[in-house]
């Protein structure tokens, strides 16, 4: 049987691995991706899968982490961007970090050389050609004006937005480790992880102040008019936000000590600045945390107070950058169609979730949704106590359309444990993750087990 291609717009996380399900479940696929022919605010190469704020997948912890099930569910199911995750990790503790350039890299020769995959680079302005039969818009965050505009004259909704910020990233070999040591928090290893995976920069109370205090004064980037209500996502809030919010909140936060070790005393330190292998070299490092809308100048005059980086020299800075989403509780129905318009599915962070994982998440649901209703087999949503049905659940109904904002997953979204009449005591804390991550895991596997079987 012929089939007709399937347009998937967009070539983030999201886009890529819906094209890759697509194909790989035997689906012809022309991937859109405007780079390099259009830039954009936080894009460096032209690669596919390009990661923009942070080189970490988050926690890979899938026995009490709901991010670490969301991984454990994706490799179950197949997925590129964990592949190529896999093949290019960096040591981050327990977390899942890969070299950027080598990931992405990956990403870009597995569609290329995919049969059923054409790539094709150039911008798609405005709504598809209504002779796209099935579409997938994975346009992600930085969803180009015009397509943005044609989407919202479509759905009658205004879209929402937030700002969200990118971490600098520095050069190893200008650390000053006379005074800066390697140390995991509380020594935990992690994928290709030794427990030394982090360089720690500790402050004192005194010079965690003067940073403080820098940090706050500093020249920030000037909105324009029509970006001063926009909200930050509260996942991803730059230093000064969260500084200004009280003196002790960056301490309990990006720069919080504990588990952490000081070899010149023996001691956790006041406060603690964490930086995160960035490149398979191990020359490059980010600094965990730290996304911030301080100009570039400001950047690298505050961040050099910090002990060990007097002298850090930078591979890039921090930037701001404006992200878009839908409504997707009032506009997408289960299986990621446009109610206006059910030819046009959605993926990634465009539909409401927020981060790498979960982008990748929606961009294999929508790939194989689509791929099922084009082979005439049923369409199987995974079950509401998978991680993955949970973020689905969440941003087709589960939310509530007049306060929906970007959400990661968490154990608050899954179907809730059903309650055992022989058992007194009910699983609570650490239990109870465990009890959500065995089932999910589980039902995953019977799901994937029962769409091979349609």
């Amino acid at each position: 049987m012929s089939l007709s291609p399937v347009h998937v717009i967009g070539g983030g996380l999201a886009g890529s691995e819906a094209a890759w399900q697509l194909a790989e479940a035997g689906v012809p696929v022309v991937l859109h991706e405007m780079r390099p022919l259009r830039r954009t605010d936080a894009h460096q190469t032209d690669h596919l899968a390009e990661l923009v704020c942070s080189n970490s997948f988050r926690s890979d912890d899938a026995e009490y982490n709901a991010v670490g099930v969301l991984h454990a569910e994706l490799r179950q199911a197949g997925s590129l961007i964990f592949r190529a995750a896999d093949a290019h990790q960096v040591p981050a503790g327990g977390a899942l970090a890969v070299d950027r350039d080598g990931f992405s890299a990956a990403v870009t020769e597995a569609i290329a050389a995919h049969p059923l995959i054409t790539l094709e680079r150039g911008e798609v302005t405005g709504l598809p050609p209504a002779d796209w039969q099935d579409v997938i818009i994975a346009t992600g965050p930085l969803t180009s004006a015009p397509l943005a505009e044609a989407i919202r004259a479509l759905t009658g909704e205004e879209s929402l937005a937030f700002f969200d910020a990118i971490a600098p990233i520095v050069h190893k070999d200008s650390i000053n480790f006379e005074i800066a040591w390697f140390q995991s928090r509380y020594n935990k290893e992690g994928p290709g992880g030794t427990g030394s995976d982090y360089i720690n920069c500790p402050l004192n109370k005194e010079e965690y102040e003067a940073f403080l205090a820098a940090v706050l004064a500093g020249d920030k980037t000037d909105f324009k008019e029509w970006e001063k209500d926009t909200p930050y996502f509260d996942g991803c809030l730059p230093i000064e936000v969260m500084a200004a919010r009280g003196p002790e909140t960056l301490r309990f936060g990006p720069m919080k000590p504990v588990g952490l070790d000081d070899p010149r005393t023996g001691r956790w330190p006041y406060a603690v600045v964490q930086l995160r292998q960035d490149n398979k070299l191990g020359t490059l490092y980010n600094i965990v945390g730290f996304q911030t809308k301080l100009k570039y100048a400001e950047q690298a005059r505050v961040f050099r107070m910090i002990p060990g980086l007097e002298n850090a020299e930078f591979a890039r800075l921090g930037g701001l950058h404006r992200n878009t989403f839908l409504n997707s509780p009032r506009v997408l129905d289960g299986q990621l169609r446009l109610k206006a318009d059910p030819r046009l599915r959605f993926a990634g962070q465009v539909t409401g979730v927020e981060g790498y994982v979960e982008s990748t998440a929606i961009g294999l649901l929508a790939g194989r949704f689509l791929a099922a209703e084009k082979l005439g087999r049923p369409v199987l949503p995974p079950p509401p106590t998978t991680a993955l049905g949970a973020l689905l659940t969440h941003i087709t109904g589960g939310a509530n359309a007049e306060t929906f904002q970007p959400m990661n997953i968490n154990f608050g979204l899954f179907a809730d444990l059903p309650a055992d009449p022989n058992v007194k005591k009910q699983p609570k804390g650490r239990e109870r993750k465990a009890a959500f991550a065995r089932r999910a895991l589980a039902d995953c596997a019977a799901w994937l087990g029962a769409r091979n079987a349609a």
